[in-house]
C-alpha cells in the first residue's frame, strides 16, 4: 500500500474513533438498557443455540444406548423434554427482551445525537454555513444518526451473538474435544484477524462514498432552492450536467467501494471453507480417533454450523458497520470543528440600558481570506445611545460586514465593540441577539404561518400584538386579503409572497421583538414607492429611543436620519448630518446628486 493510501486509511480510522465515541457517550447514557441488551442477547444465543443442542445429544446419548422400553420413554426421557420446553420459553422471552431494548436504545441514542447534531449546525458561525451546501449538511446529519442505528442493531444482532457463538462452541467443547476446540480456537483468531485487517483497509472508500453522496445531495438541494432561477434563466440542462457530474462521482465512489468488499469478502469465505473442512474431519473421525459419543458429534456439528454461520453473517456485519462509519464520517469532521464564533464559559448577560455602541479599532478579515485582504484595519466608530446613524457607501465597502460584527456573526480579528461599555465578545450571544433587531438585505422567512414568522423574535406575542406589528409594517392589508390571512403558509424562504410582502413580514417581526437597538439592513429595498412612503413612517416611530443604524444604498431612506457615516475600503471618508454632507461636495454629495432612483448594487 503506497504512503498516500496508508495516511486516508489512518485518517479514516482516526475519524471512526471519534464517531465510536460520539456513540459510546450516548449509549452511556441508556447504560442500564445497554446492559439488559447485552444480557438478554446473551440469553437468546446460550438457550436457543446452545442449550438446545446440549439437551438433544443428551437424548440421542441414551437413544443410541438401546434398552429403553416404551413404558420407560417418558419417564425416562421427561426431564430433558421439560428441559426443552423451559430452554426455549427462556429463549423466546429474552428474544422479545432483545428486540425491546435494541429500539429503545436506537430511539433514545437517534434523539440524542440528533439534538447534538442540530445543536453543533445552529451553534455554528455564519461563515461555516456560507462555505457548506445546506443540503448536503442535512444529508450528513440523517446518515449519522443511521449509523448509530445500524451499529446498535448489527451490535445486537449479529456482532455480539458471534462473540458469544464462538466462546460458548469453544467453552462447552474443549473438555468434551480438547483438540478440536484447539484448533478451532486458532481458525477463529485468525478469522477475526484476517477481517479485521481487511476491512480496516476499506474505510477510506467508505468515507469517499458517503462524501461523494453528500455532495450530490448538496447539488441537488442547490438546484431545487434555486429552481426559479434554474427556470428563468433556461439552465436546466447545466444543472443536469452538474448533478450528472457528481452523480457519476457518486457512482465510482461507490463501485469502488463494492470491489474491495468483493474482494475481501472473497478471502472471509474461503476461511469458512477451511472452518468446516476442520468440522468434517474431526466428525468423521471424532469416534475412532477420540472416542466421542454420537451426542458429541451431534453438538460439534450443530454448534460449529451455527458459528460459521454467524461468522459469515459477521464478514456482511463488517461490510455494514464499514459503511456505517463512511457514512458518519462528514458529521463527525463537522462536530469535532471548533466552534469560530463561540461563548465564553459561564458569560454573562448583555444587559442594554442606553444602547450605546462602540466600534474601537477593529480589525477583521474572513478565515477564508489571505492576511493582506482585511476588511477593517484599525476601524473606530461610536454611536450615542438613541442616536439614528445610516451607514452608506459603495458595494463591498464593508457596510453589512460591521452589521454582521455587531450581531457577532463572525469575531474580530483585532479591537473591540462595546454595547453600553460591555465588550460583545464577553457576553453571551443569546442575549446580545436578544437585544437587537435586525432586518436583512433578504427576508429571512420559514416555511411556517404569516403569525409565526411575525412572532418568531417574541414567542408569547398576543394576538393584538402580532396584528398592530402587521399594521405598523403596511403588511395587515395584504394578510387580511388572504384566503386563510396570518394562518397562510408562506412556503419555503416565503417563496408564496412578493418580495415587497416579504420585506414586511420581516420589518413586523422587528417592530414586535421591540429590542433597545435596531439594525436595518436594506430594510425596505424591496418596497415599492408607495410601500416605502407608508412604511417610513413606521420605521421612524419604531426607530424612536432606540439606537439604530440603517444600511441603505437608496439614500433617500437615508436623509433624515440623524447621522450619515460614509464607509470606502473599511474606513470613515465622511460622517456628519445630510445637509452637512451634501453641503461639503464630497463623496457622500456625489452619490446624493446621482440617485433619483439610480441602482448603486448590492453588497
Amino acid at each position: 500500500m503506497s504512503s498516500s493510501a496508508n495516511a486516508r486509511t489512518r485518517t479514516s480510522v482516526a475519524v471512526t474513533m471519534r464517531s465510536l465515541q460520539y456513540f459510546w457517550r450516548v449509549l452511556r447514557r441508556q447504560m442500564p438498557m445497554f446492559i439488559a441488551n447485552v444480557l438478554t442477547t446473551l440469553g437468546f444465543v446460550f438457550f436457543l443455540s446452545f442449550m438446545n443442542p446440549y439437551i438433544i445429544g443428551g437424548i440421542v446419548d441414551m437413544v443410541g444406548a438401546g434398552g429403553i422400553r416404551a413404558d420407560e420413554v417418558i419417564p425416562t426421557f421427561g426431564p430433558a423434554i421439560l428441559a426443552l420446553i423451559v430452554v426455549n420459553t427462556l429463549g423466546q422471552v429474552c428474544s422479545k427482551l432483545q428486540d425491546y431494548t435494541c429500539a429503545r436504545l436506537e430511539i433514545g441514542g437517534s434523539f440524542e445525537l440528533g439534538r447534538e447534531a442540530f445543536d453543533a449546525l445552529s451553534n455554528q458561525s455564519m461563515t461555516f454555513h456560507t462555505n457548506r451546501f445546506g443540503g448536503a449538511l442535512v444529508s450528513s446529519t440523517q446518515k449519522f444518526l443511521g449509523a448509530y442505528t445500524q451499529l446498535v442493531h448489527n451490535f445486537t444482532y449479529a456482532a455480539l451473538p458471534t462473540v458469544a457463538s464462538a466462546v460458548l462452541t469453544i467453552g462447552l467443547l474443549a473438555p468434551l474435544v480438547p483438540a478440536y476446540a484447539a484448533v478451532l480456537t486458532v481458525v477463529v483468531i485468525v478469522y477475526t484477524a484476517v477481517v479485521y485487517r481487511l476491512y480496516r483497509k476499506i474505510l477510506p472508500y467508505n468515507d469517499a462514498a458517503s462524501a461523494a453522496q453528500n455532495r450530490l445531495s448538496g447539488e441537488l438541494s442547490d438546484s431545487i432552492t434555486n429552481i426559479l432561477a434554474v427556470k428563468t434563466s433556461a439552465r436546466e440542462a447545466y444543472e443536469q450536467q452538474l448533478f450528472e457530474a457528481a452523480n457519476e462521482d457518486s457512482r465510482r465512489a461507490d463501485s469502488a467501494r463494492m470491489l474491495r468488499t468483493v474482494k475481501t469478502g472473497a478471502v472471509t469465505s474461503s476461511m469458512i471453507v477451511l472452518m468446516m473442512t476442520i468440522v468434517a474431519i474431526f466428525i468423521a473421525g471424532g469416534t475412532a480417533w477420540f472416542g466421542i459419543s454420537a451426542g458429541t458429534v451431534v453438538m460439534m456439528f450443530t454448534y460449529t454450523n451455527a458459528l460459521t454461520m454467524r461468522m459469515n453473517m459477521l464478514a456482511q456485519t463488517f461490510q455494514t458497520i464499514n459503511r456505517s462509519f463512511g457514512e458518519a464520517h462528514d458529521l463527525t469532521v463537522v462536530l469535532d470543528e471548533p466552534r469560530l464564533v463561540d461563548d465564553e464559559p459561564n458569560a454573562p448577560a448583555l444587559k442594554v440600558g442606553e444602547g450605546a455602541i462602540d466600534f474601537s479599532h477593529v480589525d477583521f478579515r474572513y478565515a477564508d481570506a489571505s492576511e493582506g485582504d482585511t476588511v477593517f484595519s484599525d476601524f473606530s466608530l461610536s454611536i450615542p445611545a438613541g442616536q439614528r446613524v445610516g451607514l452608506v457607501g459603495r458595494s463591498g465597502s464593508g457596510k453589512t460586514t460591521l452589521t454582521s460584527l455587531l450581531l457577532r456573526l463572525a469575531d474580530l480579528t483585532g479591537g473591540e465593540i462595546r454595547i453600553d461599555g460591555q465588550d460583545i465578545s464577553r457576553v453571551n450571544q443569546v442575549s446580545l441577539r436578544r437585544s437587537i433587531a435586525y432586518v436583512p438585505q433578504e427576508p429571512l422567512l420559514f416555511h411556517r404561518s404569516i403569525r409565526e414568522n411575525i412572532a418568531y423574535g417574541k414567542p408569547d406575542a398576543i394576538e393584538e400584538e402580532i396584528v398592530e406589528a402587521a399594521r405598523e409594517a403596511n403588511a395587515l392589508e395584504f394578510i387580511e386579503k388572504l384566503p386563510d390571512g396570518f394562518e397562510t403558509q408562506v412556503g419555503e424562504r416565503g417563496v408564496k409572497l412578493s418580495g415587497g410582502q416579504r420585506q414586511r413580514i420581516a420589518i413586523a417581526r422587528a417592530m414586535l421583538t421591540d429590542a433597545p437597538i435596531l439594525v436595518l439592513d436594506e430594510a425596505t429595498s424591496a418596497l415599492d414607492s408607495e410601500s416605502e412612503k407608508l412604511i417610513q413612517d413606521a420605521l421612524t416611530q419604531l426607530m424612536r429611543g432606540r439606537t439604530a443604524i440603517v444600511v441603505a444604498h437608496r439614500l433617500s431612506t437615508v436623509a433624515e436620519l440623524d447621522r450619515i457615516v460614509v464607509i470606502r475600503d473599511g474606513q470613515v471618508v465622511e460622517d456628519g448630518p445630510h445637509a452637512e454632507l451634501v453641503e461639503a461636495g464630497g463623496e457622500y454629495e456625489a452619490l446624493w446628486s446621482r440617485q433619483s432612483g439610480a441602482f448603486l448594487g448590492s453588497e
